[in-house]
């Protein structure tokens, strides 16, 4: 094999000689390039710079020169440059001279074993019409610009209404997706997909389940998959209207219809929902009286305004919801059964969070983020010990309740990172029910030292409780033991399996 070429012998000289060759390379193909000294002083300035100097008020390079480069040289950002002594490469700098391309690069002094202090910077006119020289990519920039100010203004309106996104045509459209509900587990998966089918399709659909469960999300959900996304999403909350105001909200009114009306009279929600989604939340508490106008409405598709004559068509999709057991109103003679059966046609049970507790991670970092962004402040972190104490919880208000301890806690807390001590002195006083935990702030002696073990060893100890107590329970059924849990029947396999090893 050949021998490798040596090495040049005088390797300073031929670094010299490169530096000398780059300096006069940027100095003949840029449009202007001056020199500052370690002070800011201007000592020297190219050819190509001279055609700048009138429009700063110089006639002369000599004029020029001597002059600290912030005094002669409007916004310039070479000070930051000899402070810092890192460069910058690419920036707009607009003046009484124009607008700019520039590029700022600090000079250091040679020093053995690497670069020295910073004795000056160099200044370069790159592009003296960007306007033109970059249309391309300024007006790239400009439509990104728009596009950012657009999503911004979106968000803003979403955040001063917290019921409607509002489109540019000034409808009211749906505020979430499935991609909206939080939660990888069974139930979670299986109300989401059953949620899914029911916007295929164009009958009443009928929200179950407790309070704080997330029926209204998975409603808008519904409507923006559906083949009416495009049409108006209007929500009423029944129990928030009083009873003398729900039949003018439902079907509006005609002008003067009663002492106090509008003169011009008032479309009510069914009208306002015409080919789109008409959300009625919490339709169990709902008057008896209005249960039949309500019932003639859905089977007629028509209304009649209040204090008019005339029947007014409508065209929308109904969902309703409700946290109450409607078959046992039904019993009881306080909510109609033909009405009951003409919106319990999709029916779907929206899980308590008890029994998806699997999704509460998952949960916690997407409410940490929501608090954060609209307090501006960074979410909070949770120790897994915070997490598992989470998880034990009975959660009668469900995620509305967990929001609520997450914002407690975080208020009162001194740091981001929440642990167990801290959770568990808001739950405490805030008197929720949950599994039974040592009181970690008073754990001392043999309690200290059960709870100074690893982790996982903790987790897994208490996750053989949980299984035990939910089999003993449920007689053994593996089947109700996952449902009991919130996990599949093939995790509470693999999870039993380990056990036993």
């Amino acid at each position: 094999m050949p021998a490798p070429p040596a090495l040049p012998l005088d390797a300073e000289g031929i670094l010299a000689l490169a530096a000398r060759s780059m300096f006069h390379l940027f100095s003949s193909i840029s449009q202007g390039m001056f020199l500052v000294d370690s002070s800011g002083r201007i000592v020297w300035v190219n050819e190509g710079y001279r055609r700048f100097l009138p429009a700063l008020g110089f006639s002369s390079i000599d004029q020029f020169q001597g002059h600290m480069v912030e005094d002669v040289i409007p916004n310039t950002q070479m000070r930051r440059v000899l402070e810092t002594g890192e460069p910058i490469l690419v920036d707009l700098l607009t003046n009484k001279a124009g607008t700019f391309v520039v590029s700022r690069i600090p000079l250091r002094e040679e020093r053995e074993g690497g670069a020295g202090d910073v004795i000056g910077a160099i200044g370069i006119v790159l592009f003296d019409q960007p306007e033109t020289t970059l249309q391309p990519l300024i007006s790239k920039f400009a439509l990104l610009q728009r596009d950012l100010d657009d999503a911004r203004r979106e968000l803003a309106s979403q955040r001063n209404n917290p019921l409607y996104q509002h489109a540019p045509d000034g409808q009211r459209r749906s505020k979430y997706t499935f991609a909206s509900f939080i939660g990888s587990s069974p139930a979670a998966v299986e109300v989401k997909r059953h949620a899914r089918r029911a916007a295929q399709s164009t009958s009443p659909v009928l929200l179950l389940g407790e309070t704080g469960t997330g029926k209204e999300l998975l409603a808008h959900a519904i409507h923006a998959s559906s083949a009416r996304a495009k049409g108006m999403f209007v929500s009423v909350n029944i129990a928030a209207v009083p009873d003398t105001l729900l039949e003018a909200e439902f079907f509006g009114f005609a002008p003067g219809a009663f002492t106090g009306a509008d003169r011009r009279g008032r479309e009510g929600k069914f009208k306002l929902a015409d080919g789109g989604s008409l959300f009625l939340d919490e339709i169990g508490d709902m008057p008896l009286g209005l249960q039949a106008k309500l019932l003639r409405a859905l089977q007629e598709g028509e209304i009649e305004p209040l204090g008019s004559n005339k029947l007014v068509p409508f065209d929308a999709r109904v969902i309703a919801a409700t946290s109450r057991d409607l078959p046992e109103l039904v019993r009881r003679g306080l909510f109609r059964e033909d009405l009951y059966y003409r919106l319990n046609v999709l029916p779907l049970r929206v899980p308590p969070l008890r029994e998806r507790r699997s999704d509460i991670p998952a949960l916690v970092e997407a409410l940490g983020e929501d608090m954060a962004l609209r307090s501006g402040e960074a979410p909070p972190e949770l120790t897994p010990d915070a997490l598992a104490l989470l998880a034990g919880q009975h959660w009668r208000g469900n995620i509305r309740e967990l929001r609520n301890v997450l914002e407690q806690v975080t208020m009162r807390s001194d740091s981001q990172r929440i642990d167990a001590v801290q959770l568990e002195r808001i739950l405490r006083e805030a008197g929720l029910e949950q599994i039974e935990l040592p009181d970690l702030s008073h754990a001392n002696g043999d309690e200290e030292a059960a709870l100074l073990r690893p982790l996982a060893q903790q987790v897994a100890e208490l996750e053989r409780k949980a299984i035990a107590a939910a089999m003993a329970s449920t007689g053994g059924n593996k089947l109700a033991t996952s449902r009991l849990l919130g996990i599949s029947r093939a995790t509470l396999y693999e999870r039993m399996t380990n056990q036993e090893r």
